[in-house]
């Protein structure tokens, strides 16, 4: 598979789970609230990940999983400052799907652990039959 293919796919899937994420985010599934919040934050992450791995499709998935992570962490912890522009933008649609509002350390666990598997998808099932010369 060539890095071309492969960027078209990562770029795929990620529509896919951003329009899952908008689907369980804004549409009366009648879904509980746990599974809202957190599956919300499980795409979110899994978002991160594939539209980071498809602008670094030579990276091997594990150091786009730690960049992936890394992007996650600070955006949750950048939820802890607090500017008027900041959290005017916070409170609306585009500010809450993409910072978020309110920190919660539990995220961390959700956002590695998703991470961690979109990397394992990525490494296992996207990319097992690219050529080790077209990633260096």
């Amino acid at each position: 598979m060539s890095i071309y293919l492969l960027r078209i796919k990562l770029f795929a899937i990620a529509a896919l789970v951003i329009a899952a994420g908008l689907v369980l985010r804004k549409l009366p599934l009648g879904l509980p609230f746990p599974i809202i919040k957190w599956g919300g934050s499980a795409l979110w992450a899994a978002m991160v990940y594939l539209l980071l791995a498809a602008a670094l499709p030579r990276r091997s998935p594990w150091i786009v999983a730690l960049i992936a992570a890394i992007v996650a962490a600070a955006i949750e912890l950048s939820r802890l400052f607090h500017a008027p522009a900041l959290d005017a933008f916070r409170l609306t649609p585009a500010g809450i799907l993409l910072l978020g509002r309110v920190f919660d350390p539990w995220h961390f666990a959700v956002y590695w652990s998703t991470i961690a598997l979109t990397a394992l998808a990525d490494a296992n099932i996207l990319r097992p039959k690219l050529a080790k010369s077209e990633i260096s």
